[in-house]
């Protein structure tokens, strides 16, 4: 980790205040936890987690760039779904998990005022009140206007939903099991404290949810003695709950994963754990807890499993790149020039790392989870990849 820049005194006090409360976890626990809750506590400790103290995360002065901060696009790209939905619910809301900065909500918007399809409300469900704070500034210098239609959330709301739930980069910020299969059964990676930091404490998992998963994975895909991955325990109940409140509409989600016989492919046998630090990947998830972002690859098979057992509807599944270009990435772009080329040029660079294969064109994919709602929207209709779930 050399190359990793230093953090500030002052960031490094804040991680050794959440090193004091994992490791108070754990000796209450009886000297380890899961991965997952360690990843919990990493990311979401009230005041101290990444997602939950106040350094930049997003962008350029962060530790990574997601697709709303890179372009204006994307979020135009997303309305374009939106606005399909709530025109043929003949309106509706739109609730989005983890807002970020705010930039996708503002961009969404603004699209959706542009093109006369507005929702009823647009509420944002976050768990940081310090992005909070930020969202609205975001909301409140990009789209004055609007902010009286936009709400924060605790919790999901009560009652039936109608119109379109929205999760950019959201399912790769969820803790998962880490496990290592031997061959002919499931060893669990739990988390102990060590003299400076904390460690690995694999072992034997008891019988249970998570146990039961793995080796049905294992025999699905043919694991073989020695891999090391991760799964999602908690996205069926997530989209379990998510299906009991939506009435009629979708769920838009995108990440960057694979599907489960990409994921658990052989090639992938350390598993995709990573971390991210001022632009910098990395796998040692015990370096500076709070200070880096700690993230896993989502199996988009799951997610649809997940979504059919919870009386969802897999209306698409594509990539990033296609699913942009049905929302006429393109056409958007042309509206930017030539009248200011360097704007211009500026935006073909930005759509390019939106799109390219080598960038996060492939990489990252939509899928579409729905309920009573007729055919395809736009994002799904140019190429579908259903087949490879």
């Amino acid at each position: 980790m050399n190359d990793l820049p230093e953090p500030s005194a002052e960031a490094l006090t804040l991680s050794e205040q959440l090193v004091d409360v994992i490791r108070a976890e754990i000796a209450v626990a009886g000297g380890f936890i899961p991965f997952s809750r360690y990843m919990e506590l990493c990311l979401y400790s009230p005041g101290l987690g990444y997602y939950s103290a106040g350094a930049q995360k997003f962008g350029a002065a962060g530790d990574f760039v997601t697709a709303p901060e890179l372009s204006s696009l994307f979020g135009r790209c997303l309305a374009q779904s939106c606005a399909s939905v709530l025109a043929e619910l003949g309106g509706g809301d739109i609730l989005e998990f983890g807002a970020g900065s705010g930039r996708l909500a503002a961009d969404i918007l603004a699209e959706l005022e542009a093109i006369g399809r507005l929702p009823r409300q647009y509420s944002i469900l976050e768990r940081s009140a310090e992005l909070r704070a930020r969202q609205q500034e975001t909301l409140r210098v990009q789209v004055p206007d609007l902010c009286a239609r936009v709400t924060w959330l605790d919790t999901l709301p009560q009652g039936d939903f109608r119109g379109v739930l929205l999760a950019n980069e959201v399912l790769d910020a969820m803790p998962v099991e880490r496990f290592r299969w031997n061959g002919t059964a499931v060893e669990l990676f739990n988390v102990r404290s060590s003299d400076d930091s904390f460690d690995w404490r694999p072992e034997e998992a008891p019988a249970g949810a998570a146990s039961k998963a793995i080796q049905q994975l294992a025999a699905e895909v043919g694991l073989a003695a020695g891999f090391i991955s991760e799964i999602n325990m908690t996205l069926a109940p997530w989209l379990a709950s998510i299906a009991a409140l939506l009435d009629q509409g979708m769920v838009l989600m995108a990440d960057y994963g694979y599907p489960r016989r990409e994921y658990y492919h052989p090639q992938r046998s350390t598993g995709t754990l990573m971390c991210h630090y001022r632009h910098r990947a990395h796998d040692d998830p015990f370096l500076w807890p709070g200070l880096q972002d700690i993230t896993a690859h989502v199996d988009f098979t799951a997610v649809a499993e997940a979504g059919s057992a919870a009386g969802l509807e897999v209306t698409g599944y594509t990539t990033q790149a296609h699913f942009l270009l049905d929302c006429g990435i393109d056409r958007l772009l042309s509206t930017a020039g030539p009248t200011d080329s360097v704007d211009y040029l500026k935006q073909v660079q930005q759509v390019k790392q939106l799109m390219l294969p080598g960038e996060m064109g492939e990489r990252f994919k939509f899928i579409g989870l729905a309920k009573g709602i007729d055919g395809p929207v736009p994002g799904f209709r140019l190429q579908d990849f259903r087949d490879r779930l």
